[in-house]
């Protein structure tokens, strides 16, 4: 964040040590030249930025917009956030370089991608991990949830606000229903730039393929993919169902968008205007949640009349092949016993 600086006169330069005040004017720009927040000139507002790479129409994006609203109102116009949904300033992997450096304040986005940076930031993505919402958010706003949110610090990033719900993932594609493991075999199905997604796709014999969300329309018209996996809200939201035919209700994966801010940006806000944002991103993402809740409840009936089929399928069969193929001791090595022993607390017994 850019704060003001306080040039010294030359009066203050006369009545003391010239060269101690200097250092200190210097330093203090220093500290001052973060470059992400902007301290807009003579105003006292200060500007931020929140990448996210789904539409403006999702759950999250509006409920992130209207929080920044209230934050915008709240804070007396003292902090602006500015939201920049479909990927406008840059690709998720981007992003999250670009907070990592400061360039931009902050990303929203999926644990399947956080775990590319922190590998225990992914561990709600574990295949077939949670059987309902209950045991999610029981997690996530518990034990689960604050391990994972520890695991940023150590790459000087931190989590704002609780997280918001991204849904449980079902499996599309245009050619036909997938019912059992076998269906998956050779098939190309495009998932995020995530090593958990690709190894369970690899475990169930797919062809996994990665492609950024907002090239995914294009990818499945022009068939480089046959298929995708994404919650309701996000195929409805992204227009999916314009090149898929069938959806099949897999709940493969459940996973979270979480909003992660550039440390140095966050903590150089005053004490008043961090709490006072946190608070507004918190309850902003439980109105998400249940909006979430609210929009995929009716989504199966829109698209079936844009002309999409569902089928439900029994889970236990591919968790079965995941197990076999070595998918749940793999990553019980990587993200640890600690972590580990946190998730199957809540799911139970999983390796």
């Amino acid at each position: 964040m850019t704060q003001a600086i306080q040039i010294p006169s030359d009066q203050a330069l006369r009545g003391s040590s010239r060269r101690t005040l200097l250092k200190q004017f210097a330093g203090a720009a220093a500290v001052s030249l973060a470059p992400g927040a902007v301290l807009a000139q003579g105003a006292g507002k200060i500007t931020m930025k929140i990448a996210i790479s789904i539409p403006d129409s999702h759950p999250t994006t509006v409920a992130l917009k209207a929080a920044c609203a209230e934050i915008l109102k709240e804070s007396n116009g003292r902090l602006a956030i500015d939201v920049y949904p479909n990927g406008q300033l840059g690709s998720d992997t981007d992003t999250v370089s670009q907070v990592r450096s400061g360039a931009i304040d902050f990303v929203c986005t999926a644990g399947t991608i956080w775990g590319n940076l922190a590998p225990v930031t992914s561990i709600n993505t574990l295949a077939f991990a949670f059987p309902d919402y209950a045991t999610v958010w029981r997690a996530m706003d518990g034990e689960l949830g604050a391990h994972i949110r520890t695991a940023f610090d150590k790459v000087n990033l931190v989590p704002v606000g609780k997280v918001y719900d991204h849904g449980f993932r079902q499996i599309t594609n245009s050619a036909k229903p997938i019912n059992t493991p076998k269906d998956l075999a050779g098939m190309k199905i495009r998932v995020p730039a995530s090593p958990i997604m690709t190894t369970m796709f690899k475990g169930l014999d797919a062809s996994p393929t990665t492609v950024p969300i907002g090239e995914l329309y294009t990818a499945l018209q022009t068939k480089v993919v046959d298929g995708q996996e994404n919650a309701l809200p996000t195929i409805e939201s992204t227009k999916v169902y314009e090149v898929q035919k069938y959806c099949s209700y897999t709940s493969h994966v459940w996973d979270c968008f979480t909003l992660v801010g550039n440390k140095r940006n966050w903590s150089a806000l005053p004490d008043d205007l961090r709490a006072l944002a946190t608070r507004i991103f918190d309850a902003h993402a439980v109105k998400q949640r249940a909006a979430h809740e609210t929009l995929n409840a009716t989504l199966e009936a829109k698209l079936k009349s844009a002309g999409m089929q569902f089928n439900t399928v029994d889970g236990k069969p591919f968790r079965d092949v995941l197990q076999k193929s070595g998918y749940y001791a793999e990553w019980q090595k990587k993200f640890g016993p600690e972590a580990w022993a946190i998730l199957e607390k809540y799911c139970g017994k999983l390796a």
